[in-house]
């Protein structure tokens, strides 16, 4: 008797939306929260990375295989998620891929709706397509992205045979030339779209240069080339040295690690290293401040140093396949010297071990670029051999004396500094050779007006310093250009550019460490001591015409003979002119201004002339402005006499703090009406090229400088100086310096219109008795709600112990200068002189001021209790 057949056993039922949905999701929560928790290596990134492909590949072949998709489709990972690894909430891109023919496509007009529904339904947000074979060529053929995507597709499910004639198809439709071109101007487009700078405040770490994208189009490009898939493949066909392998690996293991922590700490797709989350990721790499840096600064130092690196491979790696596929490893070349060779442009080493047989050659690279016509940069030969000879530039190649008189040379060519240093610092070399620069490559500055790291500030200032020296760029600043070419020594200049911050982030003052640096630097290199005094004393004092022309009352002639006594010399004060002005250009777009020019215009002028001998005299000075401002008066045909009316009720510290064209506007604006009660507010282009001046002149009250502020504030202008007087017969007579920063029409009718609305709008808020509405708190920006400066009032006594000054740091925003301004109202002080700076998004602020409460100490606590209130950074 036969045995009884044993019934199949059932299919597992299909799980339902819920609990494929809570199945995806708690699988995905266990692996960000095994994460989360683990040491931050590169490892543990490459496991979540891998650990969340499998799990999505598992989900989607469970939903292809419940939708019922047609026997001969196929479903194919493309795009990231074609290489096997998903960030955290990186984006899921497939392709459905069926076979030709009507009924596929009949079969498939169903199913493929549902499972992309399904996917949606249980919150995997996938991006997708659906094509045939000949779909998929002849759009690889229109748009390089999407051929991009598809070279990186791999089988989840589904028909093999199908998938395998999908590759075969699109590989022979590749033409890797036509493929690298395109990839090339694509990754030029992106670098310059993110500011073409490794070094941004907040980069990308996916599309900024030096982020990860820019690894995965050399892998694409060698693809599509057959020239391999990983690094180990394009080492095998003798593209990349294994010492570049293990460089590649580390550094795109380092970026991985950062990118997956901030989609961690942001709990979404964010790729940007922004300000607010800058801290906490730091943080979660146990990052923690020091006395010197923040959190945030070690994580950023850490991004910037893999950010370069990967710039430099990225260079070596596509010059390398480009002459690969264009076949061009033969071209011609010129001999240039017995160890360097001009390859269509490009500078080229003689043999691959030339750096490691002569050190002296590398520094020798960057002077024969700078004197050979027609070489436009490094081949991929010469950045290679650069790339491998670090460990020959140690402390022996730093003292060779050949190698400090070959520094010099670079510094004393007669052109080519800018581009020389740039390629240096970019291979790393400069850092190599002077190691104190070294420390500061890829260092952050949260001070609210730095927007380029150390090393690039540095590198800015000496762009800025070599232009003041080129006839071309005379017109960008004149008078600097003027004192430039009387100067004998521009490379004593670029010295003091280069290590006038090179002691940031030490702690101490880094301007007195950097004058012992660079002391030290000129007696390695043979300076003379006249040499090496002056560059000591421009690196010592880079900081300090700055805060004297923004914060010192410059119609002072003891400010004016106590700043010469410091000077010592004309050629002292003129390259601390020089350094200033390109010091400050280099900080940051925003922070440079006409009216900070002319600041530093007037003080290196006034000091100039007490420096001849000509001791300050404010007798002498006042009366050469008188007769100045009569002659002003007479080319505007005024009637004779015209001043008198107004001079006679002003006193000698009115002609000390304007200058002739302002004592002459004044006279012609107000000698009609002296006796006014209503307030008489004139404007005028201001004479230094940007912006307004704005006069007014009312009888004198204690808020009247608050409601000024206060109109401005609401009316979009920044005030970035202030001339306050008051005159005998009690009326307030104020200039101001003011500019819109929203006004991007320039022209003379917008100047016009402009004028019109502040003298209407201005007359008639100060004409008001109304109580002064309360501050607003003012919008900040995101970078100062994530590095807040410290707000800080000082006030103390001037040396004649007459008046006050006033000293107030904070975080910019609008409102803060009428917040104030109305703290001083409140308390009956005058305002006598006001000097506002803004630098970036910090502002500095000096107010010379006066009053009553001042002398009582506990009124002097209040009013900077106050203060400090009024300046505080909004939650």
């Amino acid at each position: 008797m036969p045995a009884p057949t044993q019934a199949a056993a059932p299919a597992a039922a299909p799980l339902s939306v819920a609990d494929m949905r809570a199945r995806f999701r708690d699988g995905k929560l266990a692996l960000l929260e095994h994460f989360r928790v683990s040491r931050p290596t590169t490892t543990s990134a490459t496991q979540l990375m891998r650990g969340l492909a499998r799990h999505v590949d598992a989900t989607l072949t469970l939903l292809w295989q419940q939708s019922g998709m047609p026997a001969g489709a196929a479903l194919l990972a493309v795009g990231g998620y074609g290489r096997g690894e998903l960030f955290p909430y990186s984006d899921v891109d497939v392709l459905v891929l069926l076979p030709a023919g009507e009924a596929a496509a009949q079969a498939a007009q169903e199913a493929v709706p549902a499972f992309i529904t399904a996917c949606w339904d249980i919150g995997l947000e996938i991006g997708s397509s659906v094509r045939t074979v000949a779909e998929c060529v002849a759009e690889a053929q229109r748009d390089v992205t999407s051929q991009t995507a598809m070279l990186e597709s791999r089988l989840l499910c589904g028909a093999r045979k199908l998938f395998n004639a999908f590759r075969t198809q699109t590989d022979a439709a590749m033409d890797p030339a036509a493929f690298l071109r395109a990839k090339t101007l694509e990754m030029r487009q992106r670098q310059i779209k993110y500011e073409d700078t490794p070094y941004s405040l907040e980069p990308n770490c996916k599309e900024s240069p030096g982020g990860l994208r820019d690894l995965q189009v050399v892998v694409w490009v060698a693809r599509a080339a057959s020239l391999g898939r990983t690094w180990g493949e394009l080492a095998a066909k003798g593209l990349i040295t294994p010492f570049e392998v293990k460089q590649l690996q580390r550094h795109e293991g380092a970026l991985k690690l950062i990118r997956c922590r901030l989609h961690l700490v942001a709990g979404r797709r964010e790729d940007r290293l922004v300000f607010d989350l800058q801290t906490a990721v730091a943080e979660s790499f146990g990052y923690h401040a020091t006395k010197t840096e923040r959190a945030s600064e070690v994580l950023m130092h850490r991004y910037y140093w893999a950010a370069k690196a990967v710039t430099q491979l990225n260079q070596i790696l596509m010059l390398n396949i480009e002459e690969r596929i264009n076949r061009d490893e033969g071209a011609p070349m010129r001999p240039i010297n017995a160890r360097f060779l001009d390859r269509a442009g490009m500078l080229e080493v003689s043999h691959d071990k030339l750096y490691d047989e002569n050190p002296h050659a590398i520094l020798e690279t960057f002077l024969v670029y700078q004197q050979t016509p027609g070489i436009k940069g490094l081949s991929a030969r010469t950045l290679r051999a650069l790339y491998n000879a670090r460990n020959v530039m140690g402390t022996a190649f730093r003292k060779d004396p050949l190698n400090r008189d070959l520094f010099l040379d670079i510094l004393r060519q007669p052109e080519g500094q800018t581009h020389a240093f740039r390629l240096m610092n970019q291979t790393s070399v400069l850092g190599r050779y002077l190691w104190v620069f070294r420390r500061i490559v890829g260092r952050m500055q949260h001070d609210l007006f730095h927007v380029y790291t150390v090393d690039q500030h540095i590198l800015m200032v000496l762009r800025n310093v070599r232009r003041f020296f080129i006839p071309e760029h005379a017109h960008e600043y004149p008078f600097c250009s003027q004192l430039a070419a009387q100067w004998d020594q521009p490379w004593l200049l670029y010295i003091a550019a280069l290590f006038h911050d090179v002691a940031k982030g030490r702690g101490g003052d880094h301007s007195d460490l950097g004058g012992v640096e660079v002391r030290r630097f000129g007696r390695d290199h043979g300076l003379e001591k006249d040499e090496i005094a002056l560059v000591e004393f421009v690196v010592r004092n880079h900081l300090l015409m700055s805060r004297v022309a923004q914060k010192e009352d410059l119609s002072d002639p003891e400010v004016i003979g106590r700043f010469a006594r410091q000077m010592g010399s004309a050629r002292n004060l003129t390259a601390l002119y020089l350094l200033t002005v390109a010091d400050i250009r280099g900080t940051s777009p925003k922070v440079w201004n006409a009216w900070k020019g002319k600041l530093l215009e007037d003080l290196y002028r006034y000091t100039l002339r007490a420096l001849g001998g000509a001791t300050p005299s404010a007798d002498a000075e006042i009366e050469a402005r008188k007769q100045e401002a009569k002659q002003i008066l007479a080319l505007h045909s005024a009637l004779p006499g015209t001043e008198e009316p107004l001079w006679k009720t002003v006193d000698v510290s009115y002609f000390a703090r304007h200058d002739a064209t302002e004592i002459a506007w004044h006279a012609r604006a107000l000698w009609r009406y002296l006796d006014t009660q209503t307030p008489i507010v004139s404007a005028r282009p201001s004479p230094i090229g940007e912006g307004l001046q704005v006069l007014v002149f009312s009888p004198d009250r204690p808020d009247l400088f608050a409601r000024i502020c206060g109109y401005f504030d609401g009316a979009g202008f920044s005030i970035q100086d202030a001339k306050v007087h008051t005159t005998r017969s009690a009326y307030a007579l104020d200039t101001f310096q003011v500019v819109n920063p929203n006004a991007f029409d320039q022209s003379a009718s917008a100047y016009r219109d402009m004028i019109s609305l502040v003298e209407t709008q201005a007359t008639q808020a100060l004409a008001s008795d109304g109580p002064l509405p309360p501050p607003g708190k003012g919008r900040v920006s995101r970078r100062v709600r994530s590095f807040p400066v410290k707000p800080r009032v000082s006030l103390r006594p001037d040396e004649k112990a007459q008046r006050w000054l006033l000293s107030i740091s904070a975080s910019d925003r609008s409102g803060l200068l009428y917040a104030v301004a109305r703290v001083l109202g409140a308390h009956q002080i005058s305002l006598q002189l006001a000097k506002i700076s803004t630098l970036g998004e910090r502002v500095e602020d000096t107010f010379l001021v006066s009053g009553a409460e001042l002398q009582k100490p506990r009124m002097q606590l209040q009013v900077e209790s106050e203060l400090l209130d009024a300046i505080a950074t909004p939650a």
